[in-house]
Parts: structure tokens; sequence; C-alpha cells
């Protein structure tokens, strides 16, 4: 037998799993699909992934509110000819990027623990990474190909 939860072997007559300490339910056997074999890869580098949208996102926190002024008030050391809009610009770019890498964060844990949720939030994050050409785009076309396909969410 196998843990439902953390693909874990179990003993007979065992009440928890020893690696996540789920209670065991039944006797469901784990059979490892394909689903199964990828999903641990598959949150790994979400989280992966996210990190650096992460470092993005500080970037460009970092670039507009040095460079291009604080709080929208311009730097009297700015450099002439640098638009007002660009703090305004790099702010939202750079809150967009905080939400995604949180996302991203979320989903890569949920999937490493096996959430139902996870899942979900996996494939609507896939499908927005699929702008993000070229890593984002591989990192999409993957969470795609093992999330949806027959019978992944049984597995």
């Amino acid at each position: 037998m196998f843990c439902e939860r953390c693909g874990a072997t179990l003993q007979p007559g065992q009440k928890f799993c020893g690696n996540c300490s789920m209670p065991v339910t039944g006797t469901v056997s784990f059979q490892g699909g394909r689903v199964g074999k990828h999903v641990q890869t598959l949150g790994i580098l979400w989280i992966a992934y996210s990190a650096f949208s992460l470092i993005g996102a500080v970037v460009l926190f970092i670039l507009a509110n040095t460079l291009f002024g604080r709080l929208g008030v311009p730097m009297p050391q700015a450099p002439p000819g640098i638009p007002p809009f660009l703090h305004m610009l790099f702010t939202v770019l750079g809150f967009f990027l905080l939400v995604k890498a949180g996302a991203g964060i979320a989903a890569g844990v949920g999937l490493l623990n096996r959430e139902t949720w996870a899942r979900v939030l996996a494939i609507v994050m896939g499908i927005i990474s699929l702008l993000n050409i070229p890593i984002g785009l591989a990192l999409g076309i993957y969470t795609i190909w093992v999330l949806l396909s027959p019978n992944a969410d049984k597995e």
C-alpha cells in the first residue's frame, strides 16, 4: 500500500503515514501513474520559476523608487528626459510580478503537498506563463501536459 497524499510505502495495519502523518484510509493502493511521477518535479519547477519572478519584482520596485523618483515625486538628480509615468509603470509591473510569484510559489508548494486546489492553480499559472518565452513557455507546456492529461484528476 501507498499513502494517498505523498506516495510513501505503508505497512499493513499502519494507522498513519510515517512520512506526512496523514491518517491511512481504507486499502487504496497507489498506482504510480504518469502524473504521480511528474507532480513533484512540477512543484519544484514552479517554486524555482516563481523565485526568479520574485527577484524581478524586487528589482522593478527598487528601480521605480530610486531611478525614477519616490512615490510619484521626481528625484532632483534624475537625468533630464525621463518621462514621469515610468515610476508608476515600474511599480505596477512589479506588483503584478509579485502576485504572479506568490501564486506560483503557492501552486508549487500545493503540488508538493498533493493538495486538490493546487492542480487548478497550477493549470491557470501554466496558461499565464505561456506568454513568457522561453522558460515560461516550456514550464506552461509541461504543466498542461502533466495536469490536463486523461485521468490526471484521479491520480
